[in-house]
């Protein structure tokens, strides 16, 4: 099964071509440029691996929880294009993009740095389910749940000891991992925001 996906969740751009032929590509410094480079990258990762557009049979993208602007415009591309060409989508959250670096056999705490010591957190058993379901939480809270599980998170921390993940290679991980759930119902692909914009809280 082809398929393009993108993550344009945090600060990071990764852009991947899939299936019968294969090409990455990885902005690891994107922050606010999604917007403005990612049809650039979409279409180098395409020329690389030798496909075209046409040829993806999924769509994915994740879906969060990251950067807000980010995640809107990664869920509205991958809708664009499986609305105009007729084929599947993928929601991939950024959690599992997290958890699939270390796989399955260990309880694992996903985490995503919110800034000024906050965090977006998700927990998954040994068998892959989440056992602890999205959630904004503090430093301390991480702490106190560092016995339970393994702490993965997208990005290096000096608080708390945690593996620092391959955002680009747990995301391939994921998707694949979860082709079969590929589904031409379009409007399944939608932000995951655990915690509501500074905009929206300020209204």
């Amino acid at each position: 099964m082809n398929y393009l996906a993108i993550d344009t969740s945090g600060t990071w751009l990764t852009v991947i071509v899939g299936g019968e032929k294969n090409a990455m590509r990885f902005t690891p410094d994107c922050r606010l440029s999604h917007s403005v480079v990612l049809m650039d990258e979409i279409e180098k990762c395409l020329e690389e691996a030798g496909a075209r557009i046409e040829d993806m049979d999924v769509f994915a993208c994740s879906v969060g929880a990251g950067s807000f602007t980010g995640i809107r415009i990664g869920v509205s591309t991958v809708k664009a294009f499986a609305y105009a060409l007729g084929k599947k989508v993928l929601p991939v959250t950024t959690f599992d993009s997290l958890a699939y670096n270390i796989g399955n056999g260990k309880k694992r705490l996903a985490l995503i740095d919110a800034r000024h010591g906050n965090y977006y957190a998700c927990g998954y058993g040994e068998d892959g389910t989440i056992v602890l379901p999205p959630k904004f939480i503090g430093e301390e809270e991480v702490k106190s749940l560092a016995d339970g599980y393994l702490l993965v998170s997208d990005a290096p921390q000096t608080a708390f000891a945690c593996v620092t993940a391959d955002v680009a290679d747990g995301f391939k991980k994921a998707v694949e991992g979860n082709l079969h759930n590929a589904t031409y119902d379009r409007e399944t692909v939608v932000p995951l925001y655990v915690k509501k914009s500074q905009a929206e809280e300020e209204l």
